[in-house]
């Protein structure tokens, strides 16, 4: 069974939100290929879709994120979670919240949760990064996660994103391993409401250290897909 976590985080790769200032409630949809699933370093699926919806209202946000596999027999996934914000500073603030992982073409329905902690803030202009703890409840998962984002313009439309995440998993009885991403995303403004992106990543983890253990490698993988918000 995989344990994981949501990208909730800005850093995300093509997860590009939008919303329109004038309003305290937003909407935003997301329509991701991506040609590997691959999260916390592990692979998990070949060619698929990632479709996603949240809405956020103030401080409060809540949203629904799945995995649907084009290609090979790996079964879908639906990802429901909900969240808190609260502003330290200016520029920094805390994250609270809860994911519920349902797998439903499994034999046994299977489900994990999964509460999280975080910290957003920005170390330079342009320049955001967090912190987040994660505890999976069923494994007695505990991850932590640290990420940096960069991002500046091109043009009037396009920006190019940069990112990057360091992060460990702790599960009982289960041992310990260390991942890391790398990536680059090109975002395009196609109006006030809608862009496009294209992206490539590389991500990786140390489990092959372990010689019977056919989780470790390196993948390198593309995302494109266009987000809508209102």
């Amino acid at each position: 069974m995989k344990i994981k976590l949501l990208f909730i985080s800005a850093l995300a790769v093509g997860a590009t939100s939008l919303s329109a200032a004038s309003s305290n409630y937003s909407i935003t949809m997301d329509f991701p290929y991506v040609s590997d699933y691959v999260f916390r370093g592990v692979k998990y699926a070949d060619d698929s879709i990632q479709p996603s919806i949240e809405f956020g209202a103030d401080n409060f946000y809540a949203g629904i994120w799945s995995n649907q596999p084009v290609t090979g027999r790996t079964t879908n996934e639906f990802d429901f979670y909900a969240g808190y914000k609260f502003d330290l500073t200016d520029t920094w603030s805390m994250d609270v919240g809860a994911t519920y992982y349902y797998y439903p073409e499994t034999s046994s329905l299977d489900e994990q949760f999964e509460p999280y902690v975080g910290l957003t803030g920005d170390l330079l202009p342009g320049l955001t990064s967090t912190f987040y703890a994660y505890y999976e409840t069923e494994f007695e998962a505990l991850t932590l996660q640290g990420s940096l984002g960069y991002g500046f313009e091109l043009s009037n439309t396009l920006t190019l994103n940069l990112a990057g995440n360091l992060g460990s998993v702790s599960a009982s009885g289960a041992g310990d391993y260390t991942y890391w991403l790398l990536s680059a995303t090109v975002d395009a403004k196609l109006n006030d409401h809608a862009n496009a992106y294209l992206g490539v990543s590389y991500s990786s983890n140390d489990m092959d250290r372990a010689p019977a253990n056919s989780l470790g490698g390196e993948y390198t993988y593309l995302t494109t897909g266009i987000s809508i918000g209102f």
